[in-house]
């Protein structure tokens, strides 16, 4: 028996573990006491990773399909199937007809982080869809609108804060998101006991409701009004303090008065919240020593999701809180470019292409991924015939499965970089696995860069590279290479183009701390036994902090690099070099939120939100036996006067009907839903032929996103809207119109 280290790749609080092993096989795992950023913390999904690491279902070579059958083919003949179906396919309807499809867990791994956007390049097809649109863009959207910087999103200081303000977020379930936290429980649990305030604001009762001080049961969808209420107040009642903020923001007066027709009476009635509550919340806020406000999920996939990510942040700058110890900092990862003087930037621009079908806009160079399906079954010039997909599932993470599932099997090709044949893979005609993750090295690019405490952590693969398994970097490397028309080259030269590139940029630019030296010696003095480590090596170097990948060697439980600190005016990349607090496209956008004050929603119409659980993660875990039932079950939850007036009974099964089509149920009443709102959890459905899912199809759960049929979006970030649709229940049995 022997150890060893992995930072755990199941959820975004990015927890150290130490791994038991007995020869090549994890046998068990805890937290790493000794690790700098988590010191031990393990959840139920961590626990579980020896379960993930050999679950049998797991594919353990590439597949490729034969008169429509899918069978087994090694590397070689994988790879050469790609270059020869692809290369044709481009050059007769140019590389507009090829889709990438990214999904959740690619930004859990080093490959994920590093060979996407070289696909990307490779390609040159503008036909990007990712998880970003059922998530986060929202956030991506608003930070970029308003600093310059799409990946400028500022993290509540969990440790130092004297009031938080968290809105659609449920941590203590999902471990925290954006907002890279481990034992965020233990966090949120310390900040009341030094004496501070957690108010929760979310339409659930919540595990982390429960532990609030404050629980306002807002009536879904309403967040943004909420909010702007709360600006509105900070300014009726002179309570807007820059402090040290007030040479960097332009556009306050601006604001006051976009706000001014959402006072807490003309808000009430569509959150459903009191008057005087909404101002207590504004003036608490206000007043708080330091103070953040937090939202997530629940705030982003909702009609109005970018207006509530952008209001978010004009809290924390009117009060002050923004770039401070104990508000919203900005994290600055090891990886991160060099700090550069600050001054203007180039700025963030939306819109820059449009979908072919629906026109939607791009937003961070994505497209919706709710306009997949449609690009897909839509005839003309310009349709995507060909998918790769990496780590994603959008049959059961999208709207509309239904539809999509069928597009998918209309493609001329599919190629999919997944360990497993889901819902969606099951359509690919050629599946390239990873190896568990014990046979993977690990950094967090993406998780840092949303950290609550500046660290650098890397663990080198646990064991060896199994027999017949291919490394997730080199089959990004080869993937490239043959999607480029380079198949057969040695996948190290696309790492070291990689390193070639970006030496060649960073000696050019002036505030680089290479600037001006000789690349091909700074490429030799790399180290690392393999590219990506090399191309590890030299991100650090370049960085903020001037690391080495020898350092983090040296250092197995990681480096702490100290609390977060401010970083205003330098990070921020508007064209005028101060935030711009009314963005042009968010001014646009308000009289859509203004005009639901004269459309107050009807009380007796229920709405659906999601929820997460603890032990599960979208759609990626149902097949793990030890996170499975208990809590972890896919129910309709009612409130028991809801469930009273549709006569539901518990156990029972209801209908469930939304614009996208109907489902059956089972019911849970329970009071931790408000009135008016029922819930399904998000990232279930798995009852379709041809996947090999053994667990998960054992107890499939419905899709909840085939209630959507895609055509509800929030405008600015092309986000799908998951939570607070409107939809019909009745008992199973009982026709609904």
């Amino acid at each position: 028996m022997s150890t060893a280290l992995r930072i755990c790749p199941l959820c975004e609080a990015t927890c150290g573990l130490t791994l038991t092993l007995d020869g090549d096989r994890v046998t068990g795992a805890r937290g790493d006491r000794d690790d700098v950023f988590s010191q031990g913390f393990l959840c139920p999904k961590g626990a579980a990773f020896p379960e993930v690491d050999a679950d049998p279902d797991r594919l353990t070579g590439p597949l490729v399909r034969d008169d429509g059958v899918l069978r087994q083919a090694t590397w070689d003949e994988a790879f050469d199937r790609i270059a020869a179906r692809i290369r044709p396919l481009i050059e007769e309807h140019g590389p507009h007809a090829v889709g990438i499809v990214l999904g959740n867990p690619n930004v859990h791994t080093m490959a994920g982080a590093l060979y996407p956007p070289l696909l990307l390049g490779a390609l040159r097809t503008r036909n990007l869809f990712t998880a970003s649109t059922l998530d986060q863009m929202p956030k991506h959207v608003s930070s970029g609108l308003l600093f310059g910087d799409a990946f400028a999103i500022p993290v509540p200081d969990l440790d130092r804060t004297d009031h938080l303000l968290m809105l659609g977020a449920n941590p203590l379930d999902s471990n925290g998101s954006l907002c890279t936290a481990p034992d965020f429980p233990g966090r949120l649990k310390a900040l009341r006991a030094r004496g501070g305030t957690l108010t929760v604001v979310d339409p659930r009762r919540t595990r982390t409701a429960r532990l609030a001080d404050r629980h306002l049961a807002i009536r879904p969808g309403a967040d943004a009004l909420f909010l702007a209420a709360l600006v509105h107040t900070l300014f009726a009642e002179d309570l807007v303090r820059l402090g040290a903020l007030a040479p960097h923001v332009e556009g306050v007066a601006e604001v006051r008065e976009a706000v001014s027709a959402f006072t807490p009476e003309a808000v009430a009635a569509a959150c459903d919240l009191d008057a005087d509550v909404i101002r207590t919340t504004a003036r608490e806020l206000a007043a708080a020593p330091t103070a953040a406000v937090y939202g997530r999920m629940g705030s982003s996939t909702v009609a109005y999701g970018t207006p509530g990510n952008w209001l978010v942040d004009v809290l924390n700058v009117l009060t002050g809180n923004l770039d401070r110890p104990g508000g919203a900092l900005f994290p600055l990862s090891a990886t991160a470019p060099a700090p550069r003087p600050a001054g203007p930037g180039k700025g963030f621009a939306l819109g820059r292409w449009a979908s072919r079908v629906s026109g939607r806009p791009e937003a961070k160079g994505e497209l919706p991924l709710a306009a997949l399906a449609e690009e897909i079954d839509t005839p003309g010039e310009g349709r995507v015939r060909a998918v790769i997909t990496v780590a994603a599932n959008p049959v059961l993470s999208a709207p509309d499965g239904r539809r999509l599932d069928a597009a998918l099997g209309s493609l001329d090709l599919m190629v999919s970089v997944d360990p497993y044949l889901n819902e969606t893979t099951r359509h690919a005609d050629v599946v390239l696995p990873p190896p568990p993750p014990s046979q993977s090295a690990h950094f967090d690019f993406a998780f840092n860069q949303f950290a609550v405490r500046n660290q650098a952590r890397y663990t080198p693969a646990a064991v060896p590279l199994g027999e017949g398994r291919m490394d997730e970097c080199e089959i990004h490397a080869r993937l490239i290479l043959a999607v480029s028309g380079l198949h057969g080259a040695p996948p190290s030269a696309v790492d070291e183009l990689a390193v070639d590139t970006a030496l060649a940029k960073a000696v050019a630019q002036e505030h680089s701390p290479v600037h001006g030296q000789d690349p091909k010696a700074l490429a030799a003095s790399l180290t690392g036994a393999t590219g990506p480590e090399r191309r590890l090596d030299l991100m650090l170097r370049l960085g903020p902090y001037g690391l080495t990948l020898d350092a983090l060697r040296a250092a197995p439980h990681g480096i702490d690099l100290g609390p977060l600190a401010p970083r205003l005016p330098g990070l921020l990349k508007t064209r005028s070099g101060r935030i711009e607090l009314l963005p042009a496209p968010l001014a646009a956008d308000l009289p859509r939120l203004r005009a639901v004050l004269d459309h107050v929603p009807d009380p007796g119409v229920l709405r659906l939100v999601g929820r997460r659980h603890l032990r599960s993660n979208n759609s990626w875990l149902h097949n793990i036996p030890a996170l499975t039932g208990g809590s972890n079950r896919c129910t309709l939850q009612v409130h028991p006067d809801d469930a009273a007036r549709l006569g539901l009974a518990a156990g029972g099964l209801a209908r469930v009907k939304g614009a996208g089509g109907e489902l059956e149920a089972e019911v849970e009443i329970t009071d931790t839903v408000r009135p008016g709102v029922v819930s399904l959890p998000h990232g279930w459905g798995h009852d379709r032929p041809g996947t090999r899912l053994g667990v998960a199809s054992a107890r499939p759960g419905v899709n909840v996103n085939q209630l959507l049929d895609g055509s509800l979006l929030d405008p600015l970030s092309g986000t799908a809207v998951l939570n607070g649709f409107p939809v019909q229940v009745a008992p199973s049995g009982t026709p609904l119109p």
